[in-house]
């Protein structure tokens, strides 16, 4: 038991840092934006696709690589997914065109969208689905230590030695990535599942929405991402024009958001086996309306300074943090075969519909941050309209917490 506490407490925190390489892959590089659009003498809509693009990719690899790992197994598929994260970033570093910088970021975030998947595959493989909620939580809370340092990197590396040399170092940490998983990572995947072609993942995916269930707790999950993205799309021009601070700043406000979100996952941790699953989404939901009403009622009060903005925004991240892990682990428990594929669409709808944010908060920027606290209001009342639709705020919606509280009952039993 010990040899095998110890394993996992190592095998969770590579999962962790190769998780990281997602998120870290479209933060990193958000200092240098204003920088990189007057290098390259484009508009701000093309400099947008910088970050918007690599959220497309991601949710494009989380809708692949889901069904790959299911039939090849996880490790084969988590190795190649690493060595194009790097390859992409190579491509950024010595881009000199926009145009090869937007593709060499989509490139990048498709290999980085791996870890997303499946670590939390691999967790569902060996943990079950009675223990997986946790210990995702786990996962995530340390997980978000490398993104949250990730602005303030990009901004140091910006200042410092220009925003090329982001794409190396990007390279660098995803081949230390690749060594430690080719020497560390198990084969978790027991029963592979046949791939037949497009038609049958497709046939797979209808499958999985098909289910009321799974499509609320997805698109829960999606519509909480949403309220991130949207924030770290607009929150480095907001900082610049709304509150008059320098671009290297942002890095360090950031930090409160990251802090938020670890705050969140740990109290789903912590809670995790004495609350039902579904009453800490709605308490985690509820929080994080509370945040962005909070932010309203400051800017409405004419507070003119950035913690305004990222305090209760850090409050919302918080609420976020709590529901997040749960939402995914009930997602891809409702269908234990197909984890993978699960996964990944659950990750594809969390980074289309953040992509689509993105791009939309950019649109309708007004030089203030009105609009955005509207996305993101609207975005937390979806997730919450989502999870209310597919699962229900009553007895229904506690139904899964049961099932896996009897499974994990079962897996005792047996041990």
């Amino acid at each position: 038991m010990t040899d095998r506490t110890h394993l996992s407490k190592r095998l969770i925190v590579l999962l962790a840092m190769i998780s990281a390489l997602g998120p870290s892959a479209t933060q990193i590089l958000l200092p240098a934006v204003p920088v990189i659009r007057q290098d390259f003498a484009v508009s701000d809509d093309i400099a947008q696709l910088t970050l918007s693009l690599s959220m497309a990719a991601i949710a494009i690899g989380t809708l692949t690589y889901g069904p790959l790992s299911d039939k090849f197994g996880r490790r084969p598929i988590i190795l190649l997914g690493l060595f194009i994260c790097a390859a992409g970033s190579l491509l950024c570093a010595f881009a000199g065109t926009i145009e090869l910088l937007v593709i060499g970021r989509f490139v990048q975030a498709f290999g980085a969208a791996v870890g997303l998947v499946l670590a939390r595959a691999i967790i569902r493989d060996i943990y079950g689905p009675a223990e997986s909620a946790r210990v995702i939580a786990t996962l995530v809370m340390v997980m978000v230590v490398i993104p949250m340092f990730s602005p303030a990197v990009g901004g140091e590396l910006l200042v410092r030695f220009g925003w090329q040399t982001i794409g190396t170092a990007f390279a660098l940490f995803s081949l230390v990535m690749l060594f430690m998983a080719g020497f560390s990572l198990p084969e978790t995947l027991k029963e592979p599942v046949p791939f037949a072609g497009v038609g049958s993942m497709l046939r797979t995916f209808g499958e999985l929405l098909s289910s009321r269930v799974f499509s609320g707790y997805a698109f829960c999950v999606a519509f909480v991402s949403v309220v991130f993205f949207s924030f770290i799309a607009a929150g480095p021009e907001i900082l610049v024009s709304v509150y008059g601070r320098p671009a290297n700043e942002y890095g360090y406000y950031f930090i409160m958001m990251p802090c938020g979100f670890m705050a969140g996952s740990y109290i789903a941790r912590h809670y995790g086996l004495r609350l039902h699953i579904d009453r800490l989404m709605i308490i985690g939901m509820a929080i994080a309306v509370v945040g962005i009403c909070l932010a309203f009622a400051l800017l409405l009060a004419g507070w003119r300074h950035p913690l305004a903005l990222f305090a209760p925004v850090s409050l919302t991240v918080l609420g976020n943090g709590i529901t997040l892990p749960n939402a995914q682990a009930a997602a891809i428990n409702e269908f234990p075969r197909l984890a993978g594929s699960a996964s990944g669409l659950t990750g594809f709808l969390q980074m289309a519909l953040s992509a689509l944010a993105a791009q939309l908060v950019a649109a309708v920027y007004n030089g203030t941050a009105y609009p955005l606290m509207f996305i993101m209001l609207a975005a937390s009342l979806l997730s919450l309209g989502s999870f209310r639709i597919g699962v229900g705020f009553g007895n229904t919606g506690l139904a899964s917490s049961a099932r896996l509280r009897d499974q994990a009952s079962g897996a005792d039993s047996r041990s």
